[in-house]
């Protein structure tokens, strides 16, 4: 790299992303520390391993900041291809793990490629929409980008990997961000809404609360001659909808999925079975109250009430030792990333790498916020690590290359395109 390439490089953004992987490792450590002699060959102990994963993701910093920049630009349509091809490719030669076929293994290392593929989904989404002939406006143009954005998604689903697939909802904020009609969010944020209401309340009813809304909006309007028609089609939309709901969850989601919404929901409640993994978040989070009970001391943490406290619910550990205080510093440490990225995504000079900046804030801001959720009970488990803190090699890696991607585009703002 050149001297005029580091000097431009956001330091604060390294630096919180440095903050975020280093306090991520010291929580790792103090969840599978046993009080072990270790070495560091003994690749059997997590934190060791994550150790070596987040050595070798400095390699992977220093390979995409050496790359030319428009290299990302110019290949990003065959990267986009190779990346669904490493995800068709799991149904032959993927390695089932935890009742998942996510992974392909090399020897003692597994690799999932679905955390790349939201850095190449970004890249291909970006390239699209900067495209001079875009204007995502227009239905056909979205349609186009809609499918850049769900293909990976359908093929992730079936592995199966809810989880991972339930992110590409991230890639709305680059299109929104860029034109999209709000009228897409507003509906596929009422259709969440209903699909809660409905589950909780008697389909006829939440249609016929619906309605009666309608009628005094209408009532409201009348003056204005609203068009009666859009409200007929509406109801009948939302009645639809609303009835279907409880087909889909009996029928479509696998009875896991429909157990950790019913816990949630409130209409179960199974603290030694589904529910075990979330009681016990709750649990250790809030015995840790404000300045929690120190560093490898959570009792919680090290009696393992927590299965697989290091992955998924690494916050836990955060409450426990650390606090509220120390888990209010992990999620402003979080806020301070997506603004800072907010605001580097703004001043960039190229669309695509607007576009692009975008992407990487939803993705991290939908992980961090799913996760976060999870973690304290208040949304479903469905398997989502939170970025540069949970274990896992392939996450890591995936998450280093989404945002240093990122950082070398903007580190480059300023040179001709």
């Amino acid at each position: 790299m050149a001297k005029s390439s580091v000097a431009a490089i956001d330091w604060t953004t390294v630096l919180l992303f440095l903050l975020l992987v280093g306090f991520g490792w010291g929580n790792i450590y103090s969840a599978s520390y046993q009080n072990e002699t270790f070495s560091l060959t003994d690749f059997s102990l997590v934190y060791i391993k994550q150790g070596y994963w987040i050595l070798f993701s400095i390699i992977l910093i220093i390979i995409t900041q050496a790359i030319e920049v428009k290299f990302y630009e110019r290949f990003a349509g065959l990267i986009y291809v190779i990346s669904l091809l490493s995800l068709l490719g799991l149904f032959v030669f993927g390695k089932n793990v935890n009742g998942a076929t996510s992974w392909y293994t090399f020897g003692p290392v597994g690799l999932q490629p679905s955390e790349f593929a939201k850095a190449c989904t970004a890249l291909a989404l970006a390239k699209y929409l900067s495209d001079m002939q875009t204007n995502i406006k227009l239905l056909g143009h979205q349609v186009r980008a809609f499918l850049i954005i769900v293909i990976p998604a359908i093929i992730i689903m079936p592995q199966p990997d809810p989880g991972s697939a339930l992110v590409y909802a991230a890639f709305f904020f680059p299109l929104y961000r860029e034109g999209l009609a709000a009228i897409y969010l507003i509906v596929g944020a009422s259709a969440a809404v209903l699909f809660i209401f409905t589950l909780l309340f008697n389909p006829l009813w939440v249609v016929l609360a619906i309605a009666m809304i309608m009628l005094l909006i209408l009532i409201k309007n009348r003056k204005r001659k609203p068009k009666y028609s859009r409200y007929i089609l509406t109801i009948i939309v939302i009645t639809g909808f609303c009835f279907s709901v409880n087909y889909i969850f009996n029928n479509v989601f696998e009875q896991r999925h429909r157990d950790r919404f019913n816990i949630v929901l409130g209409k179960e409640i199974d603290t030694k079975g589904i529910g075990y993994n979330t009681n016990q978040s709750e649990i250790a989070i809030g015995s840790g109250g404000w300045t929690g009970k120190g560093w490898k001391e959570g009792t919680q943490t090290k009696g393992g009430f927590v299965p697989e406290q290091h992955t998924d619910y690494i916050f836990s550990t955060v409450g426990e030792e650390w606090g509220f205080l120390g888990a209010s510093l992990i999620i402003i440490l979080f806020m301070l990333l997506l603004i800072r990225l907010i605001h580097l995504a703004e001043r960039q000079k190229s669309q695509f790498s607007r576009v692009y900046g975008y992407s990487v804030i939803g993705i991290l801001f939908i992980h961090f916020a799913i996760n976060i959720g999870m973690v304290t009970g208040l949304m479903p488990t469905i398997g989502i690590p939170l970025p540069f803190f949970s274990y896992g090699g392939s996450g890591l890696w995936g998450f280093t290359v989404l945002l240093f991607i990122f950082i070398k585009l903007d580190a480059n703002r300023v040179n001709e395109w």
